[in-house]
């Protein structure tokens, strides 16, 4: 049995050159550094789309402008656009997005994790559902959707440039 793809052939962008971030200076090694938005974009920049071996960042479904970070309140805010409306694979994506944060930054931080406003039929129930600690704890509860969200953050070895 083949699965139609909802998207069969998403327009696929360049990756950004990686910066190089800035060593931190030795003067105090146990000082707290601030995250901001360039961090939170390379933890989820190489996440593969559940659908095709590419990369979000490839098909746009993030980018760095559409992450908003304040540090001095520990709070993250990531959108993201799927990259068809009927996208079913929405919610996978903001799983994936939030588990990788969940795995990559301190636990005082919170993560709101949004899709863009008009670009997704059901924008706002699955808004809800990953913003909701319950609902995200039973999803990551489903041996299923574990795996499907640790085969999307797995590294790449290479292979996507």
């Amino acid at each position: 049995m083949v699965s139609e793809l909802i998207n069969a052939n998403p327009v696929v962008y360049e990756k950004k050159e990686r910066r190089v971030r800035s060593a931190p200076s030795r003067a105090d090694e146990y000082a707290v550094e601030a995250i901001d938005q360039l961090e939170i974009f390379d933890h989820l920049r190489d996440i593969k789309d559940p659908e095709h071996p590419y990369s979000l960042e490839e098909l746009k479904v993030i980018t760095e402008d559409a992450i908003e970070v304040d540090d001095s309140n520990s709070y993250v805010r990531v959108t993201f656009t799927p990259t068809v409306e009927h996208c079913s694979m929405a919610t996978i994506i903001g799983l994936c997005l939030r588990v990788k944060l969940m795995r990559s930054l301190p636990s005082r931080y919170k993560v709101d994790i949004r899709i863009a406003p008009g670009s997704h039929a059901t924008e706002a129930a699955v808004n809800k559902q990953l913003n909701d600690k319950e609902r995200v704890a039973a999803a990551l509860e489903n041996p299923n959707l574990v795996d499907m969200v640790d085969e999307c953050l797995a590294p790449t070895n290479g292979l996507a440039g």
